[in-house]
């Protein structure tokens, strides 16, 4: 697959790293020229503009790019970045790093395919080594695995299936569930599927399209 990381930072140089390593075409888009060559000496290909600007990610390839992350500090910039890319059909990841609040994910999430909080992954991450958890290896669990939330559609073919029985591809595993705009929980026996519910799943990075897929029918 071929990827398009906007900003070079912390956040998109990890993201870079993890998703070259696992075969896929990577380009970043940097504005800050040192960050450029630092990219480019860790034989990363790297396009040095501004990631706001049509033109800049139209040489990144943007027309045959799958998805595009806007992961740089500048909410407005990864925003814009993100709306040229819906408007030519590429998948959109939004980096957001005010603490979250309801009407910022509101504001920013109907236009964007997912929005990402590095800081309160971070804080999780704090938590469970704080409480006695390995660190370490929910760190390689999350390199290896894909966590996503689908939400189901009314044309689905799986509306009307209990959530339990719901049949996922190998390598994907259905860990909660919730009804739209309520929190989501582990589902109970019984639970059904109903137009609009989200269901959050932990899955290889390969069946993620089997999966959506499906529950798209």
């Amino acid at each position: 697959m071929r990827f398009i990381i906007v900003g070079y930072g912390r956040v998109g140089a990890r993201t870079t790293d993890i998703l070259a390593s696992e075969g896929n075409e990577v380009v970043v888009v940097e504005r800050d020229g040192e960050t450029v060559r630092r990219a480019r000496d860790a034989g990363v290909e790297a396009i040095e503009g501004d990631g706001a600007d049509e033109r800049v990610l139209e040489r990144a390839g943007l027309a045959d790019a799958d998805a595009l992350a806007a992961l740089t500090g500048d909410l407005n910039v990864n925003f814009t970045a993100c709306t040229v890319a819906n408007n030519d059909g590429c998948r959109t990841v939004l980096r957001i790093d005010e603490d979250y609040r309801q009407e910022i994910y509101e504001t920013y999430a109907g236009d964007v395919d997912e929005v990402i909080y590095p800081e309160r992954l971070g804080a999780a991450g704090a938590k469970t080594a704080l409480l006695g958890g390995d660190l370490n290896v929910l760190g390689d669990l999350t390199e290896q695995l894909t966590a996503t939330t689908l939400e189901v559609p009314a044309e689905s073919p799986v509306v009307g299936t209990r959530v339990v029985k719901l049949d996922l591809p190998e390598g994907a595993r259905l860990y909660a569930h919730g009804r739209r705009g309520e929190p989501m929980t582990v589902p109970l026996p019984r639970t059904t599927i109903e137009p609009g519910d989200q269901v959050a799943l932990m899955a290889e990075q390969s069946a993620i399209d089997a999966v959506r897929d499906r529950l798209h029918g």
